[in-house]
């Protein structure tokens, strides 16, 4: 794979940012890159090392080694008050890695270069997610883009995890299958770590919905036909509510617009697929003097939504007729 340059390296980061739903600014665009990154509830200030992963190569290396080769830093500096990212992306697997501050926080010597396995690369493109021991109770961490910002949120407990072998070997099994440990297997003594296991298992789950319901929708809003990287996976049954799962036939691909509408109980479709207007709702927010670009709104919809090719994968019967009842919809 041909390496990238640093500004395609920076753009991975904040497409990554972004499809989790979070927001950017720059406050640096040379690198180290820095960034304060938000959402509607919390903010970060993040400094961002980043290069090419590329194979160890040589007779001298093991064959399964990959590695960052570090240019142009003769030493990482923290960033107070805010998140200091020492990252690698592999264009051969299409993972972020990264390596603990802590343990790199010294002047680098001539050449320097970070590790990970391959194998770490490979699991972390299978499972989103996955951990690299490198001895001495340090950690390498790879992850799918979509894991992005949770590991900025919680990079210092997961590197942590080095330190706990059982918390480790937990936290292991989360990333392989994030549907096997149950609640009373996650809850170890110490209350971060279970957070963070908690956190990367809801993480992995949401992800992994995430990605077959587009897959199946083709990444194309099922209300209105938009992709433009403007998509979502909207759950039809909320997973709060106690028939709710994350099985791809509970999800439907949305545009940010209509995933909003559809929430707000603006629209909705029935157990036919016939997509419906909440004329209610609309001449309330007109007599509000809210009720503009309501034609425009009406005219982008589809009669019927856009279907997954595989009937397995369409929205369930069950699940819409619940769904309808609990957004007040008397269909």
């Amino acid at each position: 794979m041909a390496r990238l340059s640093k500004p395609q390296l920076l753009s991975l980061v904040t497409v990554a940012i972004n499809e989790a739903g979070w927001r950017f600014l720059y406050l640096s665009d040379a690198h180290p890159f820095e960034l304060q990154i938000y959402s509607d509830v919390e903010t970060y200030r993040v400094r961002a090392y980043i290069w090419n992963i590329t194979h160890g190569g040589g007779s001298q290396r093991p064959a399964n080694e990959y590695r960052i080769q570090i240019t142009g830093v003769e030493q990482f500096v923290w960033l107070d008050e805010g998140k200091t990212l020492i990252l690698g992306w592999s264009d051969d697997f299409h993972v972020f890695a990264a390596w603990d501050f802590n343990y790199h926080d010294s002047t680098l010597g001539s050449s320097p270069s970070l590790q990970i396995h391959q194998s770490t690369l490979e699991s972390a493109y299978t499972d989103g997610f996955a951990v690299h021991e490198k001895g001495n109770q340090e950690l390498a961490i790879a992850f799918r883009p979509a894991f992005l910002v949770d590991y900025i949120r919680s990079l210092e407990s997961l590197h942590a995890f080095g330190q706990y072998q059982s918390d480790l070997n937990l936290l292991g099994a989360v990333a392989h299958d994030p549907y096997a440990p149950n609640d009373a297997e996650i809850a170890i003594t110490d209350i971060q770590r279970q957070t963070t296991i908690r956190s990367v298992r809801q993480s992995l789950r949401s992800s992994n919905f995430r990605a077959r319901v587009l897959s199946a929708y083709d990444h194309k809003c099922a209300f209105c036909g938009v992709q433009l990287n403007l998509v979502q996976a909207a759950h039809i049954l909320p997973v709060s509510h106690e028939a709710g799962t994350d099985e791809t036939f509970n999800g439907i691909a949305s545009c940010y617009l209509h995933h909003a509408a559809y929430d707000r109980a603006l629209i909705t479709f029935d157990e036919t697929y016939h997509i419906h207007v909440n004329e209610t709702q609309i001449a309330e927010l007109m007599n509000l003097n809210r009720g503009g670009g309501a034609d425009q709104f009406r005219e982008a919809l589809h009669q019927i939504i856009a279907l997954p090719a595989d009937k397995a994968l369409r929205p369930h019967v069950g699940y819409i007729e619940i769904a309808n009842d609990l957004r007040g919809w008397g269909l």
